[in-house]
């Protein structure tokens, strides 16, 4: 096996990364410039105090999706946190250059998590609107359910209503319900000359009522801050707007925080570099959680919680970046139960799933934030963990993990199979923050396995109808399903559909634990911990 694999595999994504920032490409970046605009990224480059501090979140959103529409490279908006005048902020900012900013499914439930990080954590929420609306053919996957466009101004209300600020900079258009986004924030700000927010264009209201008006006249910056007082600022060009926007931001007044334990930062005992030189690129391989772990950690703070018992998951408490945090870890290597069983790593058994039921209970009553390190490929089957209650075992762990109301990180760095995918925090369970490593797999069993069964039925039911099936082509079948099933477990795919924030390397995942963590300390409401009827 190649022993550069996993620097090669990081390449490769970066390379597809560099792609993806570009957009709609060069040509319509340059038409954007021609109108007297910014790109999206350009706008967030000004109002940045540090581009290259940036937390970009969801850029990986409907890669590969959309095809027949031409595409929509990071569902055509940008988002992510970032300091604006020395305040932690949710950026917002459509990206005009993709299909002029319209919105497809995915640009809702992108704008959506968004708005969603925004509340949990308190954030201020900026956004950069330049938007032609709704992308019409696609207008029944969008418009009408609960986690449709329309939740996005449901979302404004909540926001408001909980005292988070929200500033939208209306800097290109902003058509039919689309226009309520900027005018339910708390201020709006207008572009002269490129602005414009009306419920219906010139066109449409010619065919709806008869009337001929030019949009300037009918929605431009001139109409809404001297007229209707729709808006709140009038703006020169963008730059005058971003800047603006920094001007009005760092006029906030103070926040409160949560308060989570924090001393000074020390450097890891283990460099990741040295702790990946263990790790498998055959996702099946054992190998030892422990130095992963301690590549992550702050030296000589990991304290591990009931070492000796449930040995398939590891618990403990520890310090990253200074922060006091609470890790759950699947243990990959096969270890030896109290009672001399031999057992899989990666698999929950009985044991492990009571343990961490338990240390999940204590981090929530001592107010530590959690953080979930995924490589599970479920939990144990068989005669015996059936007899020993597993279900009983799982379903304690799922509770706890499900009714825990302090800050969940979770980073999948292997696989996330099955109901294993749930317990230990997967995007059902409301982490605060879900990432993953380059070499994540999510999927209900693994590839290998999956295609094996669904081979078996296939075969079962063309046999039923009397046909024969040779053994060449139940090889075809069980290599055309695997191939199909090994594209829906892969990370990017994962990542398209937003079941991750984002993908990240191993190198980063210490940072953005520690940012995860300081971003969830701006929201000082923890409610009390509770959960559901457990059986013991």
């Amino acid at each position: 096996m190649k022993e550069d694999w996993f620097p090669e595999l990081i390449n490769t994504l970066e390379k597809e990364k560099e792609k993806i920032e570009k957009g709609g490409g060069p040509e319509r970046i340059e038409k954007e410039h021609k109108k007297g605009k910014m790109t999206a990224r350009e706008r967030i480059n000004l109002l940045l105090d540090d581009i290259s501090q940036f937390d970009e979140l969801g850029i990986w959103a409907a890669y590969e999706m959309y095809e027949e529409e031409g595409g929509c490279p990071s569902a055509g908006v940008v988002t992510g946190i970032g300091s604006v005048s020395g305040r932690k902020c949710m950026i917002v900012a459509n990206d005009a250059t993709v299909k002029a900013g319209a919105w497809f499914p995915m640009t809702a439930k992108k704008n959506l998590r968004a708005q969603e990080i925004a509340l949990e954590n308190h954030l201020p929420i900026i956004y950069l609107v330049d938007s032609a609306g709704v992308y019409l053919p696609m207008q029944d996957e969008i418009f009408p359910d609960k986690e449709h466009f329309g939740r996005i101004f449901r979302n404004n209300a909540q926001l408001s209503a909980k005292g988070i600020p929200q500033i939208a900079a209306i800097m290109g258009s902003c058509v039919a319900g689309g226009a309520y986004l900027p005018i339910m924030s708390d201020e709006a700000l207008i572009v002269d000359g490129t602005g414009s927010v009306f419920l219906a264009g010139s066109y449409l209201v010619k065919a709806a009522i008869g009337e001929d008006v030019e949009n300037e006249t009918l929605g431009g910056a001139t109409t809404h801050t001297e007229i209707s007082g729709v808006t709140d600022y009038k703006m020169e060009d963008d730059s005058e707007c971003i800047l603006t926007i920094r001007d009005l931001i760092s006029k906030l007044g103070p926040y409160e925080n949560a308060d989570f334990n924090r001393k000074d930062a020390v450097q890891p005992e283990f460099k990741m570099e040295d702790a990946l030189s263990g790790f498998p690129q055959d996702r099946s391989k054992p190998y030892d959680i422990i130095p992963i772990i301690k590549s992550v950690v702050d030296a000589n703070s990991f304290t591990e919680f009931k070492k000796g018992y449930g040995q398939t998951l590891i618990t403990g408490y520890a310090r990253i970046d200074g922060w006091s945090v609470g890790i759950v870890a699947n243990q990959r290597k096969i270890v030896k139960s109290k009672t001399g069983e031999m057992q899989i790593g990666g698999v929950i058994y009985s044991d492990s799933a009571d343990k961490a039921a338990r240390f999940v209970m204590n981090c929530n009553q001592k107010k530590i934030p959690i953080l979930f390190l995924q490589d599970v490929t479920g939990f144990m089957i068989g005669k015996r963990s059936e007899h020993g209650g597993i279900i009983k075992d799982g379903a304690k762990m799922v509770n706890a993990v499900a009714n825990s109301t302090v800050p969940k990180i979770t980073v999948i760095i292997g696989n996330s199979y099955g109901a294993g995918n749930y317990a230990m925090c997967g995007k059902a369970y409301d982490p605060r923050f879900i990432y993953a490593w380059p070499t994540a797999q999510i999927a209900v069993m693994g590839g290998t396995q999956a295609a094996k069964v669904l081979t078996q039925i296939k075969i079962s039911s063309l046999e039923k109808r009397g046909e024969e099936i040779t053994d060449d082509e139940k090889a075809e079948i069980l290599k055309e399903i695997k191939d199909r099933y090994d594209k829906q477990t892969d990370f990017k795919y994962a990542a398209a559909r937003l079941w991750v924030d984002d993908i990240i390397t191993p190198q980063e995942t210490r940072k953005k634990i520690s940012n995860a963590i300081e971003y969830a300390n701006h929201n000082p409401d923890i409610p009390e911990f509770k959960t559901g009827v457990i059986q013991v």
